[in-house]
């Protein structure tokens, strides 16, 4: 059976409607609150077509929220890995402090805990995807001279990104600008990159020093 242009068309949209509402529910009533059948009137959709893609509402808001997060925090190579990474951990930061993105990813990652189907879906899917892209990115760096040869690049991922998590789960003060500069300027320094790199990644914008402007990932 070959699928018609037009049939694709309606998937697409009847996609898109499903995670637009499951963002939209997760915003108004809490992760906890949110179910398929609340996902499928918003959307217009039927139960059946939602279960057809997804195996649950963590599903769902999961792909909702990777969604979101490529889109916002892509891994550019600009030459300049100290701003590429400032941008990076930026986004990434803007990202979990925006509704309803961060509520939806704190209520994933509280049903991982108990749902190792969810788990391994969440490594699978958006954990070591993203992981390997940071990798990549640091080891172009690396190829270019700008981080030294023997340099452990999957820790420096850890080193970066943790903070950034750590302070979302335990639902501590975001970071500013200057705070993520002095992050990544730090992991850089614990690298061996250049000292004019290290500097370069302390260097923030004018009048970006204080909190961080939400984003709008999906446009």
């Amino acid at each position: 059976m070959i699928t018609s242009p037009s049939s694709l068309r309606r998937s697409e949209r009847s996609r898109r409607a499903t995670l637009e509402a499951a963002l939209e529910l997760c915003t108004e009533k809490g992760y906890g609150r949110v179910t398929i059948e609340a996902i499928a009137a918003r959307a217009g959709v039927s139960k059946k077509t939602i279960y057809r893609w997804w195996p649950a509402k963590s599903a769902v808001l999961l792909e909702a929220f990777t969604d979101g997060l490529v889109g916002s925090t892509p891994f550019v190579d600009t030459g300049d890995i100290a701003a590429d990474l400032r941008a990076n951990v930026m986004g990434a930061v803007r990202l979990l402090s925006t509704p309803p993105f961060g509520p939806a990813y704190a209520g994933i990652l509280s049903e991982v805990h108990h749902d190792d189907v969810l788990a391994e879906t969440v490594r699978t899917k958006l954990v070591d995807p993203r992981f390997a892209e940071a990798v990549g990115r640091l080891r172009r760096a690396q190829e270019q001279g700008q981080i030294p040869p023997d340099a452990d690049l999957p820790l420096a991922v850890e080193m970066l990104y943790g903070p950034v998590y750590y302070r979302h789960l335990l639902r501590k003060p975001v970071q500013n600008e200057e705070e993520v500069a002095a992050l990544v300027a730090q992991v850089l320094r614990a690298l061996g990159a250049p000292e004019a790199t290290v500097r370069e990644a302390r260097t923030v914008p004018p009048g970006a020093r204080r909190g961080t402007a939400p984003v709008s990932p999906r446009g």
